[in-house]
Formats: C-alpha cells, sequence, structure tokens
C-alpha cells in the first residue's frame, strides 16, 4: 500500500508561503494603481493620487471621465487640490521653455507670411515671363541661323537683269587696299563687264588672281588674252560673290610660262 511521502516542515515551525498566493511588495513610493470597483469621491482622489496621474497623462480613460465629472460636480475640490496654481507653474514652464500656450495660434514661419508668399508669387510670374521671352527670342534666332545656312549652303545665284560696262585702269606699282568701283549693292543681280586695260604691258597672254582681302583666293584664271585693244575682258555676276572687297593680281605670261607681275586693281562687292 502506498503512503503521501513526508514533507519536512522549515526550521522554526513555520509553513513555507503558497506560491500562488504570494505577492512581491509594492515599490516604497510607487503609486498605488486605481481600484476599478471604488467609487470617485474626495478621499480617494487624494489617496490615489488622481490630479497627478490625470495631469500626467496616467489616468485611464474611464478613471479621467469619472474625474472629471466629480470636478464639475464639486468644482471646490479643484481650489483644494490647487489645480490652477499647478497649471500657471506648468504655463511659466512653457514660457521659460519658449513654447507657446495650447491656445495660441503658431506664429507662422517667414515663408509662410501672407506678403512673403505673395512677393515669391509675383517674383516667380516675372521670372516665367522672362523665361519665355528668352525661348521665344532664342527661338528666332536658331530659326535665323537655320535660314542663314540653307542659303549659304545653297549658294544661290540670282539672274542677272542689266549689264554694266566699266572701264578700268590698274596700278603698275602695288595693290591698293581701296577699291576703285563698287559692284550691286542696287537690290538686284548685275552683269558686270570689266575691262581692264592692259595695252601698256609688252605681254598678251595673262594670268589673274583674284583673291577676297583678308580671308583668300577665290579664282585663278590663265592664259587671258587681251583683245585688240588692249583691254582684258572679265564678266561676272555681281550675286556670285559674297559682299566684300575683292583684289585683282595681273601677271604676263611668257613664252615659257613664267609669271611676271604687271597690274593691280581693287574692287568692292556689295549686296
Amino acid at each position: 500500500m502506498r503512503t503521501a511521502p513526508l514533507v519536512t516542515p522549515p526550521p522554526g515551525g513555520q509553513a513555507a508561503p503558497d506560491a500562488a498566493t504570494s505577492t512581491a511588495a509594492p515599490p516604497r513610493h510607487a503609486i498605488p494603481p486605481v481600484p476599478q470597483s471604488m467609487p470617485m469621491d474626495r478621499d480617494f482622489i487624494l489617496k490615489n493620487q488622481i490630479a497627478e496621474r490625470y495631469l500626467s497623462g496616467r489616468l485611464p480613460i474611464r478613471g479621467a471621465q469619472d474625474f472629471e465629472r466629480y470636478c464639475r460636480e464639486h468644482p471646490e475640490l479643484i481650489d483644494q487640490l490647487g489645480l490652477a496654481e499647478r497649471v500657471h507653474s506648468g504655463l511659466r514652464l512653457l514660457e521659460a521653455g519658449g513654447i507657446a500656450p495650447p491656445w495660441e495660434v503658431p506664429k507662422k514661419k517667414w515663408f509662410e507670411q501672407l506678403p512673403i508668399m505673395i512677393a515669391a508669387l509675383a517674383l516667380a510670374l516675372v521670372a516665367a515671363i522672362a523665361a519665355a521671352a528668352m525661348w521665344g527670342k532664342l527661338a528666332g534666332r536658331d530659326a535665323t541661323i537655320a535660314s542663314l545656312r540653307q542659303a549659304v549652303s545653297e549658294q544661290p545665284l540670282e539672274p542677272a537683269t542689266s549689264t554694266r560696262n566699266i572701264k578700268l585702269v590698274p596700278s603698275r606699282t602695288a595693290p591698293s587696299r581701296r577699291p576703285a568701283v563698287t559692284l550691286g549693292g542696287g537690290g538686284e543681280a548685275q552683269m558686270a563687264d570689266l575691262k581692264i586695260d592692259m595695252s601698256w604691258s609688252k605681254f598678251t597672254a595673262f594670268r589673274v588672281t583674284l583673291d577676297r582681302q583678308d580671308q583668300g583666293r577665290v579664282a585663278v584664271l590663265n592664259y587671258m588674252l587681251r583683245d585688240s585693244n588692249g583691254d582684258l575682258h572679265l564678266a561676272l555676276n555681281n550675286t556670285a560673290l559674297g559682299p566684300g572687297i575683292y583684289e585683282f593680281a595681273i601677271e604676263g605670261l611668257s613664252l615659257h610660262g613664267d609669271a611676271i607681275a604687271q597690274a593691280w586693281i581693287t574692287i568692292a562687292i556689295a549686296h
């Protein structure tokens, strides 16, 4: 037959405390929890520090509602608890910390003020108008550049509607930077028939070199013969050359093909 084991009692004859019923002692200065079944009255509020819990936001919703209802029914309790002084002390702390009271409207930041916002909008509008105008100018400039590029690439040659006979006497000593005649400039294409007097030269065949002043060589005409009057004939459309100053260098060609400088003449082309 089995028997229950013997339990040795602890020394001193005291029984061991029941683990299910033993609880740890609360801290000495801890605020006791709010009982749920006791009614809200003055002693209950003082004993459980309801006012301190309410101000610190640690009171349950049901307890806060009961406390507010009791204060409405007994307004003298507010003075007895010194709630007004506590609130004033809290407001002084907010003021010392530079924090506005809850009922005051927060001060707007500088960029939230109406005059500054209006000025910023006006500035943005002016900037948008200026950007649109600049964009229009750039678009017009791009169109002009494209048109000029096309004109340069195509090099249109206008048909001559008239002929201009010009008698030229070249310089025998050195080239001149001052044009002897200006071709074009009347708004229409013109065929210029240049007659350069070379009757004084001992050569009958010449080489004519055409250079654009300060830019580069345009053409070289070899073995040009003078006519019976001793003139070199050179006919050209004034729209065939761009506007500028052109220099003619005339060299006599010997029987062996040697070129000997003879004369110079300068003309201007205008469109």
